[in-house]
């Protein structure tokens, strides 16, 4: 089929737009609060054309059930400094009524075989255009900045091997996985540490 694709991810544009501002802004929230903020940043993106018809072709979707069936043609990522603020993040997420939920996938305490841990959240989120108002699929990815790192890595070698590990490399993939896990662990041992250490560093900056 022939599709105006500029158009027809216009709205996905949109939200990513809108959403990275929202969800930054509860960020904002935590530190007028002097509260220790959930979230460390939120980075945003739409997938270029040729991702969605590759993904496409791969997942057997046709185009005309694109914004049915592609949950992250729109996808942003919250970053949380520990693992134990993640589900926090999703409560605070669950409560917000500028968007419905579609689906949850807990990647965090059910690892993908590959060692991939994440948590995604499905929405459908409302974008207000001149012909009335649109409802576009957006992924949302709640990770630590260690569990970014991994994935970050495991999908650009993903693009090289177009998933076909070879032995060695999905080996040390699985072992580094397993260190980020570990780091993750280490950092929530000494959480108070941390964010006493953090606190101490802001007073000296707004005293300077």
């Amino acid at each position: 089929m022939n599709r105006n694709w500029e158009e027809f991810l216009a709205p996905y544009q949109q939200a990513v737009g809108e959403l990275k501002v929202k969800l930054r802004g509860m960020r904002s929230q935590f530190e007028m609060l002097s509260e220790h903020s959930l979230i460390e940043f939120v980075t945003g993106r739409v997938k270029s054309v040729a991702s969605i018809i590759d993904k496409s072709i791969k997942r057997s979707i046709p185009l005309d059930r694109l914004e049915e069936e592609m949950q992250d043609i729109a996808g942003l990522r919250m970053m949380c400094q520990f693992v134990d603020d993640i589900k926090p993040v999703v409560e605070l997420l669950r409560k917000r009524n500028d968007f419905e939920i579609v689906e949850e996938r807990d990647y965090v305490t059910q690892v993908k075989a590959s060692g991939y841990r994440s948590y995604h959240v499905v929405i459908r989120y409302p974008v207000q255009t001149i012909r009335g108002e649109k409802k576009v699929l957006v992924e949302l990815q709640i990770r630590t900045l260690a569990m970014n790192f991994w994935a970050t890595i495991e999908h650009s070698l993903n693009y090289k091997y177009r998933g076909r590990f070879p032995k060695d490399i999905q080996l040390r993939l699985q072992h580094a996985a397993e260190a980020a896990s570990r780091l993750d662990e280490e950092m929530s041992s000494i959480r108070d540490e941390i964010q006493e250490a953090h606190k101490v560093f802001s007073r000296k900056q707004e005293s300077e």
